[in-house]
C-alpha cells in the first residue's frame, strides 16, 4: 500500500537511508547508560517524591515499582528494536517499519508532546532550585523575572528568566556537537548519582520504622494513582534509542544502555522513597511539596547536606533537559528526513555534524514555553504521550515477530508475547488513571496533528513521492 495510510518503510531501506548522513558515532555503552540516567534522575527524586508520599504514604515505594515495571516491559521491547533497527527516531522509526506511516506520524507527534513539554516543565523546576541556591548566597532576582505570567498568585510576573536561559544554554551545547554534549552529561550525571548516594548514606541512620505504619494508608487506589503520576519520573530513558545513529556499536550498546539505565534509576527511586517516608511521617510532606529532600535532611538535623543536595538537583535537572531536548531533535530529524516535516529540519551542520536548525528551533520553543507558560496542568500530558508511545512500541514488537520472523535480532525481547502484552496492559492501566482533562487536551493535540498530517505530511512523504 505505497500510497495508503499504512504504507511502510522496509527495515533494509531504513538502514540504507542512514548511510552518509553525517552524524558522528561517538557514544558507547557507558555513555548511553549515562544518557538514560541523565534523562530520568531529576524531577522524580527532587520534586515528585513529596507529592507521591502525600498521595500513597510509605507505599510510595510500591508506586515506583509499578511505574518501573511498566517501563521495564516497554524497555525490553525498545531494546529489541534499537538493536535491530539502529536508526535515529526511536519508536517513531520502529512504528514506520511495522505499523505504517499513519501510526508512525501519530507516535512522532506524541513524542514531540513528551519531550518538548518535559524540557519546559523541568526548566521551571530547575529555575526554582536555582533561585533557592542564589537566595542562599544572598542574591535575589527581581520578582517579575522569576515566573511565567499568572504563575504566582498575588504577584506580578512577566517571565521565568532562569528557565529561558538554561534551555538556551543547553541548546547551544547540543548544537555544537554530540561529543561535547556527552562529556558535559557524563560529568553531571556522575555528580548527581554521588549526591543521591550521599543522601541515602546520611539519611538512612534516621529512619524510624514506626513511620512506615500504616504502610498503605490510602489503599491500592492511592498506590495506583500515584504510580500514574510517578511515571513522569521515568520519562526519558527511551531517549537513549534516539541516539542509535551516533552509537559506535548500536546492536550491543543500545540494549545495554536502555536496560542498565532503567535498572539503576529504579533502585535509586525505591531506596530514596523508603528512606524519605521512614525519616519523615508522610503527612508532613504536604508542607514542602517543592523540596521534599530538603525537608528530610532538615528533620534529620543534617542541614549541611541540604546545600549539596540543592546543587545536585540543579545538575540533575540540567541533564534531564539536555537528554530530552537531544531526543526531541533526533526524532524531528528522522521525521524531516522522511518528508513528514519540513526538510530544513533534517539538515546537518557541516562543521558540528548536528541537526543544527532543528536543535535551535525546538530549543527556543521549549525556552519560550518554560519562560512564559505556567506548565503545572500540562505536565500530565507528558505522561500520556509517553504511555501511548510505550504501548505502540510493544504492539510493534508483536507485529514484527509475525511479519519478519527471519529478521536478525542482536537482542531479543524475552517472553514474547507475554512481556509486550504486559507492557501494553500496564501502560493502558496507567493511562486510565489520568484525569479526564488530560485526555481532552491529549485528543486536541492529536487533532492538530491529524490536520498537519493530511494537509502537509502525507503528500510530502518520501514514500508517497516514490509511489507516484
Amino acid at each position: 500500500m505505497k500510497n495508503g495510510l499504512m504504507r511502510k518503510k522496509s527495515i533494509e531501506s531504513l538502514v540504507a537511508s542512514t548511510e552518509n548522513q553525517g552524524l558522528k558515532r561517538e557514544l558507547g555503552a557507558f555513555d548511553l547508560t549515562m544518557l538514560g540516567v541523565g534523562a530520568v534522575i531529576g524531577t522524580g527524586i527532587f520534586v515528585l517524591t513529596g507529592t507521591g508520599a502525600v498521595q500513597a504514604g510509605p507505599a510510595l515505594a510500591i508506586s515506583f515499582v509499578i511505574a518501573a515495571l511498566a517501563c521495564l516491559f516497554a524497555a525490553l521491547a525498545y531494546a529489541e528494536f534499537a538493536s535491530t533497527v539502529p536508526i535515529s527516531g526511536s519508536v517513531y522509526t520502529y512504528t514506520y517499519a511495522t505499523l505504517g506511516e499513519f501510526f508512525a506520524w501519530i507516535i512522532g507527534w506524541d513524542l514531540i508532546l513528551e519531550y518538548l513539554l518535559a524540557v519546559s516543565a523541568v526548566s521551571v523546576g530547575w529555575s526554582g532550585y536555582f533561585q533557592s541556591f542564589l537566595s542562599g548566597i544572598g542574591l535575589d532576582l527581581p520578582k517579575a523575572l522569576t515566573a511565567a505570567p499568572g504563575a504566582v498568585k498575588g504577584a506580578t510576573t512577566y517571565m521565568n528568566l532562569p528557565a529561558i536561559l538554561i534551555v538556551i544554554a543547553i541548546t547551544f551545547v547540543l548544537s555544537i556537537g554530540i561529543k561535547e554534549s556527552k562529556r558535559l552529561n557524563n560529568m553531571m550525571v556522575l555528580f548527581k548519582i554521588a549526591v543521591v548516594l550521599l543522601f541515602i548514606i546520611v539519611a538512612i541512620f534516621y529512619v524510624k520504622p514506626a513511620n512506615w505504619v500504616p504502610f498503605m494508608p490510602f489503599g491500592f487506589k492511592g498506590v495506583f494513582s500515584t504510580a500514574a503520576l510517578l511515571f513522569f519520573a521515568f520519562v526519558g530513558f527511551d531517549a537513549v534509542a534516539s541516539a542509535a545513529e551516533e552509537t559506535k556499536n548500536p546492536a550491543k550498546d543500545l540494549p545495554k544502555g536502555i536496560i542498565t539505565s532503567l535498572a539503576i534509576c529504579a533502585v535509586l527511586y525505591v531506596a530514596v522513597s523508603l528512606i524519605m517516608t521512614g525519616v519523615v511521617p508522610y503527612p508532613a510532606f504536604s508542607q514542602a511539596l517543592d523540596r521534599p529532600v530538603a525537608l528530610v535532611l532538615q528533620m534529620a538535623g543534617q542541614n549541611w547536606v541540604a546545600g549539596v543536595i540543592s546543587v545536585g538537583a540543579v545538575f540533575g535537572m540540567t541533564t534531564v533537559m539536555l537528554v530530552m531536548l537531544y531526543g526531541q531533535t533526533r526524532i524531528m530529524y528522522a521525521m524531516a528526513r522522511d518528508g513528514l516535516m519540513p526538510p530544513f529540519l533534517s539538515k546537518i551542520h557541516k562543521k558540528y555534524k548536528t541537526p543544527y536548525g532543528a536543535t535551535w528551533i525546538f530549543g527556543l520553543i521549549a525556552a519560550g514555553l518554560g519562560g512564559f507558560v505556567p506548565l503545572d496542568e500540562l505536565a500530565s500530558l507528558v505522561n500520556i504521550g509517553t504511555l501511548s508511545a510505550f504501548t505502540l512500541i510493544s504492539v510493534a514488537v508483536l507485529v514484527l515477530r509475525k511479519t519478519r520472523p527471519d529478521l536478525k535480532r542482536a537482542f531479543t525481547c524475552p517472553g514474547v508475547p507475554v512481556v509486550p502484552a504486559l507492557a501494553i496492559l500496564f501502560c493502558l492501566f496507567l493511562m486510565v488513571q489520568l484525569s479526564g482533562a488530560t485526555w481532552i487536551r491529549f485528543l486536541i493535540w492529536l487533532a492538530i496533528g491529524m490536520v498537519i498530517y493530511f494537509f502537509y505530511s502525507r503528500k510530502n512523504s518520501k514514500l508517497n513521492k516514490q509511489g507516484k
